[in-house]
């Protein structure tokens, strides 16, 4: 096993693309299952803090170590089994997810988590519950894990598969491998019922208990193999960016959008993908794609699969646009699979020149992860965009506003601007719990998020989860800092 501890050699262990930095005296690579779980029983025993590390595109430095060692899993990235037959693939957990998709739809299987960044590792997708702009008719990674092997800190191991291990209510057991078992109860709280949420542990009276591991962002044990559901590959697909004149026309488009796909009546409007651009995205990145009409306030990227009669489904779409005042002749459609990735890469622009942005000035990235429920959603994206404009401060909005999940990534060029917009994110953030939303859809809460989560549910309920977590990490050395601050796993 390789271990490193050379200043130059950890440096890109050290952070994510949270832009925080961190601490640590040594990396090990473990290259398998029993190594890994040998290091981790080592580091119960020694009571030696272990941050895992996977592939650093992270927001919310989850991976980040404050002190101790990091592990690494980017050795443990094979592709053990492609069952084409059954539908599934095991998979280790530094196999990249882009690598995964890309095998699998060469043998006509689809497999829908499509986080923004797809140069992630297939592990860390699980262990945040990761989503993105498929989630709209597809939902989140949790729904792709059929089995997780989990390895406990004291170097035991779950095998754990989907229908097998439930809670009797709120009371639950598991037994490793070796033998070992685990009682335990499962927290009581409300999540949100009516938006999308990756922030805390999953918990619900009777649930399968694979669950409670997918999204529990590393601290209550390590992921080795992982066996995930596959579909059949769509054989066509239909994306449009529609632009619009302003963007009371392209949030009213993707309300009906989002309805009629929820009705999915045979033939008619049935999206995969709803997401949103506002004004200032489209100039930010105009540039770089000269093609946006200038007269444009907004713009959708939709997709939808195409499983019937293509011409009454292009009719209903363009009708749409239509209604809403989207010129047909200035949007861009796609059918083949070349112009689909294109448009793809449109969607993901925004993101990297944002932080290209941040960068440049020497700062850190403030944007939102926010959801709320649908019929909130108008009232609070208005709401928040009067703020940011009283405050004088510069801003994007895009993202996944089928979900209703907006994010809003603030622009400051100097310090003073940095703080302000640190101090109305929080602001943003509290409005989005008080409409039962979530300050947490897709990016989890790492380090960067703890203080949103003691907002969102509570000291009790915070401590809930840290005695839950201390059941499975007795020594308290696992992943230490992330969803919840280490003072709470003082008893």
């Amino acid at each position: 096993m390789i271990v490193k501890t050379e200043n130059d050699e950890v440096e890109k262990y050290l952070t994510d693309e949270s832009s925080f930095r961190g601490k640590c005296d040594a990396v090990y690579f473990p290259e398998n299952e029993s190594e890994l779980a040998g290091l981790l029983k080592k580091s119960s025993q020694s009571g030696t803090k272990t941050t895992i590390a996977g592939n650093g595109t992270g927001l919310t430095s989850g991976r980040v170590p404050d002190g101790g060692i990091v592990i690494t899993t980017e050795k443990l990235n094979r592709i053990i089994e492609l069952n084409e037959k059954e539908h599934y693939a095991i998979v280790e957990p530094a196999v990249i997810l882009q690598d995964l998709q890309t095998l699998v739809e060469e043998k006509n299987l689809f497999y829908p988590p499509d986080p923004t960044e797809r140069n992630c590792f297939i592990g860390a997708t699980v262990a945040t519950n990761s989503s993105g702009a498929r989630t709209f008719k597809y939902g989140p990674t949790r729904d792709y894990v059929l089995g997780l092997r989990v390895i406990l800190p004291e170097g035991g191991i779950l095998n754990l598969q989907r229908g097998v291990s439930f809670a009797s209510e709120y009371s639950a057991r598991l037994t490793t491998e070796e033998g070992r078992e685990y009682s335990f109860g499962i927290p009581k709280y409300d999540m949100p019922l009516t938006s999308k949420n990756a922030a805390g542990y999953y918990c619900r009276p009777n649930m399968d208990l694979i669950d409670l591991f997918i999204g529990s962002e590393g601290t209550l044990g390590v992921i080795s193999e992982i066996r995930l559901k596959l579909l059949d590959l769509p054989k066509d697909v239909f994306s449009c960016v529609a632009f619009f004149p302003d963007e009371e026309n392209a949030l009213d488009f993707i309300d009906e959008a989002r309805s009629l796909s929820k009705a999915a009546a045979p033939g008619g409007i049935d999206a995969r993908a709803l997401e949103y651009f506002d004004s200032y995205s489209l100039q930010f990145l105009a540039k770089d794609y000269p093609n946006i009409p200038d007269a444009a306030k907004g713009a959708v990227w939709y997709e939808q699969e195409v499983n019937g009669n293509e011409d009454e489904m292009l009719f209903q779409w363009t009708g749409l646009m239509k209604k809403y005042k989207s010129p047909e002749e200035e949007s861009w459609f796609a059918l083949d699979r070349n112009e689909q990735e294109k448009f793809k890469e449109f969607r993901h622009a925004i993101a990297w020149k944002v932080n290209e942005f941040i960068s440049r000035h020497g700062l850190k990235k403030i944007g939102t992860d926010v959801a709320v429920p649908d019929a909130s959603f108008k009232q609070y994206y208005y709401e928040t965009k009067e703020k940011i404009e009283k405050a004088g401060l510069r801003y994007v909005i895009y993202g996944h506003l089928g979900n209703s999940h907006m994010h809003l990534n603030f622009l400051p060029s100097n310090p003073d601007e940095y703080s302000r917009s640190r101090e109305l994110y929080k602001e943003i953030c509290v409005d989005a719990l008080k409409l039962h939303g979530t300050f947490s859809a897709e990016h989890g809460v790492g380090k960067t998020k703890r203080d949103f989560l003691l907002l969102m549910y509570g000291e009790e309920t915070i401590r809930k989860m840290a005695a839950l977590k201390i059941v499975f990490d007795p020594e308290k050395i696992l992943n230490i800092g992330n969803i919840f601050d280490e003072q709470y796993l003082e008893r």
